[in-house]
């Protein structure tokens, strides 16, 4: 497919409490969000008849679950255009992590078919239409590392965190997000903290010992970085990660990682990779 590559990256909780159970069943968190330097690459060709099609390097992916479709059958119904697109994406950001991987696509599929299509539709209402497909799109969309409450979706961009290199290891597991917020023993009234509170050191994954139970392979790489820097998981798992002065610092832990796991290094961000290519973001 010939067109211009379109990043998705990947994003870190780097912390998580929930503080309430809402009346529809979802839960009141607090987190923040930022993104790292590793991506999904997305292609788009411009299709006059309308139709919408996806292949995606991903496997075992069933059409009716692929979110790129679903975010591209979205803004089309939305904004009544009479084209369509083919969509490919080549797949690097671990399914099943945290890493928001699915979340990322979609906002890139609104994002640049908005573009391709010339539909000018500003970014909240491509946040809007990303907030059906799931409560992590809309800040992949705005692009700015943020503090979120709320579902996720509330959202205060943050300029000044630290930026640091950060080496992510995969145990090899795939964790049920829906599983993991549906566990009895899930801490759901942790404490509510501010941003200065997290900067000051404060702020935990309160979803990381409710993995751990679960999931051993996770709690075995938690203890394993933990030797080297404090590890956190992020989001629901099952991705670890922790945070190093330098790129070669990361790359010699990276050295020693055992076999059975899978990892990679990379700088965190306070704007997204795929800003590059928009204008309206």
């Amino acid at each position: 497919m010939n067109s211009t590559p379109y990043l998705a990256p990947a994003k870190l909780n780097l912390f998580l409490h929930i503080t309430s159970r809402r009346a529809d069943g979802y839960h009141n968190l607090q987190t923040i969000f930022q993104f790292l330097d590793y991506c999904d690459v997305l292609y788009f060709n411009t299709r006059p008849d309308g139709r919408l099609s996806c292949q995606n390097t991903a496997e075992n992916l069933p059409a009716e679950q692929d979110i790129v479709l679903r975010a591209a059958r979205l803004l089309k119904q939305s904004s009544g255009t009479p084209l369509g697109a083919d969509i490919f994406v080549m797949k690097k950001i671990p399914m099943g992590g945290g890493l928001g991987g699915g979340s990322s696509d979609a906002a890139t599929t609104l994002l640049a078919l908005n573009q391709r299509w010339q539909l000018e539709l500003p970014s909240a209402t491509l946040a809007k239409i990303g907030l059906s497909l799931g409560a992590d799109v809309p800040v992949f969309v705005h692009g700015h590392a943020a503090w979120a409450e709320g579902v996720g979706e509330s959202l205060t961009p943050i300029d000044d965190l630290e930026e640091p290199w950060y080496f992510v290891i995969h145990p090899g597991c795939h964790v049920s997000t829906a599983e993991i917020f549906s566990a009895p023993d899930l801490t759901r009234d942790a404490f509510s903290i501010t941003i200065g509170d997290f900067i000051a050191g404060h702020g935990k994954n309160v979803c990381e010992p409710v993995v751990r139970r679960r999931y051993p392979q996770v709690g075995q790489a938690l203890d394993w970085l933990n030797q080297y820097r404090p590890a956190r998981l992020t989001g629901t798992g099952a991705c670890i990660f922790a945070a190093f002065e330098s790129e070669a610092a990361a790359h010699t832990v990276f050295a020693q990682l055992p076999g059975e796991w899978r990892g990679f290094v990379a700088a965190g961000k306070n704007l997204s990779p795929a800003l590059s290519l928009f204008t309206n973001a």
